[in-house]
C-alpha cells in the first residue's frame, strides 16, 4: 500500500469528481466549466480550431511569475486534461497553499489545445496534422493559437501535458513508468544551459516526492533534439519547459491512479516554482531518473505450443497490446495479435497461463491470428 501524504488525502477532497472516462471532448468540459463560474472564473476563448471549435483559455492567480499549462495537444490524450480539472477545482477552493499560490503565480491553462483531435480521439487534428511537430512552421490553427498565447503571456514556466502508451517501462525493469518526464534540448548538442537546468531541476523536486508513492515508476524520455516539437522550440528561445507524460498504473486503464499522480506531480512543481526550492537542487538529479523503454505488452501467454503446418511444435508466447477505439462515446480497448520469438526482457501487464494439452496448430498467418485472438478470448 502507498505511504500516505497529506496532499494525497487533500486531492481526495478537492479533486473534480466528473470526467472519469478516457473520452473527453470540450463537450465533456462544460459542466466543469458551470462549476467555475460560480466562483467567476470564466474561460477567454483564444481561438478555434480547424472545425472551429473553441479553444479556451483560463487565468487564474495574480502572481509576477507566470506558469503556461497546456493539454490535450493530442486530442486521444485526456488523463493531464483530467488533472487540470483537478488542479483549477483545487485553486477555486479557499486554502493557504491556493492564496499563497494566487498572490504570487499567476497560471495560464488551456485545457484542451486539440478539440477536433479530442472529438475524434486521434493523437492527430482534423487536418491530420501532429500539432507537436508543427512548432516551427505553425501551419495549423491551434498552432498558431499556443504560439500567441505564448508570446502574450510571455511565460516564465511552461507545462507541456501528455499522455504515453502502455508500453513504456521506468527504465530495464518490471514496472511501468507511470509518470514520465523531459527536460526538452535546445540545440543538437543536447546541452545544458541555465533554462535547461532549471526545468531539470523542478523535475527532480518531482521525482524526489513520487517516490515516496509510485517508487520505481517514474522514467524519464530521450532528449533528441527536434525544433519542430513545441517543447524544443519553447526551450530554445529561453523559457524553462517540462513535458509531463501520463502512463501506465497497474489495473489502471482509465488512469483514474494516474490522474491522482499527475495532478500531485504539477502541485509539487508549482510549490517548487513558488518556494524557488528548485534554486538550490543539483540539476545533476534529474539524470536518477531512469530512460524510458518499451518492454511492456498489455497481455501475455506464456509458453503456448505452437505448430506450424508441416514442422515441429515450439513453444512460443503470444503478445497482446490493446489498440484504443472510440465506439458509441466510449473508449475501449481491442487487443491486437503478434508472436513473440523470445520473451526474455519483455514484461506484461497481464500474464495469461495456456490451458492444459492445448496446441496451436495453424497452416497461415491468418489462421495463426484467428486461433490467438480465439485462445485470448477462451482464457479471458
Amino acid at each position: 500500500m502507498n505511504k500516505q501524504d497529506p496532499y494525497i488525502e487533500e486531492y481526495e477532497r478537492y479533486r473534480y469528481q466528473g470526467l472519469n472516462g478516457r473520452y473527453v471532448n470540450r463537450d465533456h468540459l462544460l459542466d466543469f466549466y458551470r462549476v467555475l463560474a460560480v466562483k467567476d472564473i470564466h474561460p477567454q476563448k483564444v481561438g478555434v480550431s480547424v472545425n472551429e471549435e473553441v479553444i479556451d483559455l483560463f487565468r487564474i492567480g495574480n502572481g509576477p511569475v507566470k506558469v503556461l499549462m497546456w493539454s490535450q495537444m493530442h486530442g486521444n490524450e485526456s488523463t493531464t486534461t483530467r488533472a487540470l480539472t483537478d488542479l483549477l477545482h483545487y485553486m477555486i477552493s479557499d486554502s493557504r497553499f491556493t492564496r499563497e499560490l494566487s498572490q504570487r503565480i499567476s497560471l495560464y491553462i488551456i485545457p484542451m489545445l486539440s478539440p477536433d483531435g479530442a472529438r475524434a480521439y486521434t493523437r492527430v487534428n482534423a487536418n491530420n496534422v501532429d500539432l507537436n511537430r508543427d512548432a516551427q512552421d505553425r501551419t495549423q490553427p491551434e498552432s498558431r493559437v499556443l504560439r500567441k498565447v505564448f508570446e502574450e503571456v510571455k511565460p516564465d514556466f511552461c507545462f507541456n501535458l501528455h499522455d504515453q502508451r502502455t508500453i513504456f517501462s521506468a527504465g530495464p525493469v518490471n514496472k511501468p513508468a507511470t509518470i514520465s518526464f523531459l527536460s526538452p534540448s535546445y540545440n543538437k548538442a543536447r546541452d545544458i544551459n541555465e533554462v535547461r537546468s532549471t526545468s531539470m531541476k523542478i523535475i527532480a523536486n518531482m521525482n524526489s516526492r513520487l517516490q515516496e508513492h509510485i517508487p520505481g515508476q517514474v522514467g524519464r524520455y530521450d532528449d533528441g533534439f527536434n525544433l519542430n516539437c513545441v517543447g524544443d522550440t519553447f526551450q530554445s528561445e529561453g523559457v524553462p519547459t517540462i513535458l509531463f507524460e501520463a502512463g501506465h498504473f497497474p489495473d489502471d486503464y482509465q488512469r483514474h491512479e494516474t490522474r491522482k499522480y499527475i495532478s500531485f506531480a504539477i502541485k509539487t512543481a508549482l510549490e517548487s516554482i513558488l518556494n524557488e526550492e528548485w534554486k538550490t537542487t543539483d540539476h545533476r538529479d534529474y539524470f536518477d531518473i531512469p530512460e524510458n523503454e518499451k518492454l511492456f505488452c498489455d497481455i501475455l501467454i506464456k509458453n503456448v505450443p505452437v505448430k506450424p503446418k508441416g514442422e515441429h511444435t515450439q513453444y512460443k508466447s503470444l503478445h497482446y497490446m490493446y489498440k484504443e477505439t472510440l465506439k458509441d462515446g466510449e473508449v475501449v480497448f481491442i487487443p491486437e495479435f503478434s508472436l513473440l520469438e523470445n520473451t526474455q526482457g519483455v514484461f506484461a501487464h497481464r500474464v495469461l497461463i495456456v490451458p492444459d494439452d492445448y496446441e496451436l496448430e495453424y497452416s497461415s498467418e491468418q489462421e495463426l491470428q484467428q486461433k490467438s485472438m480465439s485462445l485470448l478470448f477462451r482464457i479471458l
